[in-house]
């Protein structure tokens, strides 16, 4: 199994000096690009753009990805039509896959993403960690669009000053940050849910059309179903209100 979502931001922030928050931004390409360029060194990260939010200008650093690829001979498909789209599980599973191959190819030793990042479009990253607000913040308003940030944002927002205007500030980012923490969760939640709910139907279909398959304990639809429908202590089927929302994909 490959890492979580939190592991591979905590490794790519590490990694590239950075200050993503969400898997969902590396739809840009413009994190890609840099860490296959901290195992070759040969991409023109003068060309790579960070700070962009249009699907147009995510092409152009793909693009510099995939002649990568071509160059070194990756056998891997980049599905870059996915991947600017900007959702959640195509982008995890890329990443993940990234985070093997780096694992297996990267030679080692220090790698200045900064000095590498410079004139890609992209201010250089302090050296030194920023405080936790300051990162949250950081996070929240490139998130909006799918940017990579690399930057802290001025010492107030919408104009409030500095002192305990500031400090209310940073509260109001942060919360805005833990509510798109929890629509995330939540996406990911309603992701799997509709995988789930796939199967049930799959294993109903089945049933109707052949009902000695239900009765035979042993065999593989029961397994299926008792996985299916097993509930943990304390736990309680919440009533079903009737309301499905169809508008939503993922």
């Amino acid at each position: 199994m490959g890492e979580s979502r939190q592991e591979l931001l905590a490794w790519l922030n590490d990694l590239l000096q950075l200050k993503v928050t969400k898997v969902e931004q590396c739809g840009t390409g413009a994190a890609l690009c840099q860490i296959y360029d901290s195992i070759y060194q040969d991409l023109p990260m003068s060309r790579v753009k960070f700070n962009v939010n249009t699907e147009y200008a995510y092409l152009q650093n793909f693009k510099i990805l995939q002649n990568c690829f071509v160059k070194h001979q990756i056998d891997r498909l980049v599905p870059v039509e996915s991947l600017i789209k900007c959702k959640m599980q195509d982008n995890l599973e890329f990443l993940q896959w990234t985070k093997r191959f780096w694992d297996q190819y990267f030679p080692g030793g220090e790698y200045d993403a900064v000095a590498r990042r410079k004139g890609a479009g992209a201010p250089a990253a302090a050296p030194a960690p920023a405080p936790v607000t300051s990162s949250r913040t950081s996070g929240a308003g490139a998130a909006r669009r799918g940017t990579t940030p690399t930057t802290v944002p001025a010492r107030s927002v919408g104009g409030i000053s500095a002192g305990g205007g500031a400090a209310s500030a940073a509260l109001k980012q942060e919360l805005n940050t833990m509510k798109e923490t929890v629509a995330g969760l939540e996406r990911e939640r309603d992701f799997y849910f509709s995988k789930l709910r796939d199967i049930e139907l799959l294993l109903q279909q089945a049933c109707d059309e052949n009902p000695e398959l239900e009765k035979d304990e042993n065999s593989l639809i029961k397994q299926v179903q008792t996985i299916l429908y097993s509930t943990e202590e304390g736990f309680e089927i919440p009533a079903d209100d009737g309301v499905v929302d169809d508008q939503e994909t993922f």
